[in-house]
């Protein structure tokens, strides 16, 4: 990856912009290629207000959120790689706390249920097809399920947060019948728990040791411990007039205390660093590529990522979600299904973290990228407008070489 001193130079005066007009706290960008070379660039301070708190980096820390997503499934891969199980695997074998699911419909203003027809695959859960949903009973609109920010019981943890995510029903609630459609909700959170339940370890000991360690992501983890937390970079609310302050109770958010986490969860639970998530982009880059050394998976089963997997009816629902016609959903990634002009090709993939941190790659190019801020409520339409800037700003930058 060659980029221009002149596209340095607008993606940093893009940054810099942001924050001195203050219309985000800080962010960082990072930008990787095939081939191993990076880029990165970030401006603002760990408090907006206070420049002695030093500047935000690549080795900030943040809370990523849904970017846990697709590290959780890549170790769902891994296991079905080494034969422990495989993508038509029954959950309940794993996971008895979601048997007999029940199929809701509320959309009468009268909820009614009846009884699944098909049992939730492992498949399912990759591609959110399983009918499993987020709470939608909450304090605000802008606030997480309750199933997160509550305190999780140390005892019966897993069986605890099931209940939670019932909200009263005697069985699991589903919004349709498994494999039919994309609903966003738990199915990361129920993979993370069969790793735990598949390996005896929890999902920070199996992602330490199977992602982590191997691609030397030192700043990613479940647990905010003293050297995370001295380079955390602090979480802002956009209050309605658009002034950014500190989010201090106006939204629940996990405690990521070590002590206090109780349950790994493998949607949203990580802390990483915005260099240790690119280590990452980088090295599935190159898998797929098949350049990597010491790859931690398959190449196969990391082209298996970029495949769409959706039904017509679950295209619809996951355009719904996101405004974009050419949407689809592989393994772990959101796909584009056609070329996006100035930007990435057809079936790059990519997602994005509650608290906005953003990220995609491009396999056809070679190239992925990650912004990252810490604002909320989530898609926070100004870090939303620099996402889309910076990523054509790094193409328009690439035109001579690709």
């Amino acid at each position: 990856m060659s980029l221009s001193a002149a596209t340095k130079d607008e993606i940093r005066r893009i940054l810099s912009e942001a924050t001195e007009s203050r219309r985000l706290p800080a962010v960082v960008f990072g930008a990787t290629d095939t081939d191993g070379a990076t880029f990165f660039a970030s401006s603002g301070f760990n408090d907006m207000d206070d420049a002695s708190t030093g500047p935000v980096n690549e080795d900030s820390v943040l809370w990523i959120c849904s970017k846990t997503k697709l590290i959780t499934s890549l170790a769902i891969l891994q296991l079905v790689e080494r034969g422990k199980l495989t993508l038509d695997t029954l959950a309940t074998d794993y996971l008895p706390e979601i048997a007999n699911p029940v199929v809701i419909d509320d959309s009468d203003g009268h909820l009614k249920t009846r009884p699944a027809k098909t049992p939730i695959t492992i498949m399912h859960l990759l591609n959110h097809s399983s009918g499993l949903f987020y709470q939608e009973v909450r304090k605000r609109e802008h606030h997480m399920s309750v199933s997160y920010t509550s305190p999780h019981s140390k005892e019966d943890s897993i069986p605890t947060f099931f209940k939670m995510t019932r909200e009263g029903l005697p069985n699991q609630p589903l919004r349709f019948e498994p494999g039919t459609s994309f609903r966003y909700g738990y199915s990361c959170d129920c993979l993370g728990f069969i790793v735990e339940r598949i390996t005896g370890q929890t999902l920070e000991q199996y992602f330490q040791e199977n992602i982590f360690k191997p691609l030397g992501m030192s700043s990613t983890s479940f647990y905010l411990t003293k050297d995370l937390k001295d380079r955390l970079m602090p979480l802002y609310f956009r209050e309605p007039d658009g002034k950014l302050v500190k989010n201090t109770n106006q939204t629940p958010v996990l405690d990521p205390d070590p002590s206090k986490v109780h349950v790994h969860l493998g949607g949203i639970g990580l802390h990483s660093s915005e260099r240790d998530y690119l280590k990452l982009l980088q090295h599935l880059l190159q898998i797929h590529a098949g350049r990597a050394v010491n790859p931690i998976m398959q190449t196969a089963t990391v082209h298996m990522l970029f495949r769409p997997t959706l039904t017509e009816t679950g295209v619809k629902a996951l355009t719904a979600r996101v405004g974009k016609a050419d949407s689809q959903w592989g393994i772990g990634l959101y796909l584009n299904t056609t070329d996006w002009e100035g930007r990435r090709k057809k079936f790059s993939g990519g997602w994005y973290g509650w608290a906005g941190t953003y990220y995609f790659m491009d396999p056809t190019t070679g190239v992925a990228a990650v912004v990252a801020t810490q604002v909320i409520p989530t898609r926070d339409p100004e870090i939303v407008k620099i996402y889309d800037q910076l990523e054509r700003v790094l193409y328009s930058g690439l035109s001579s070489n690709f």
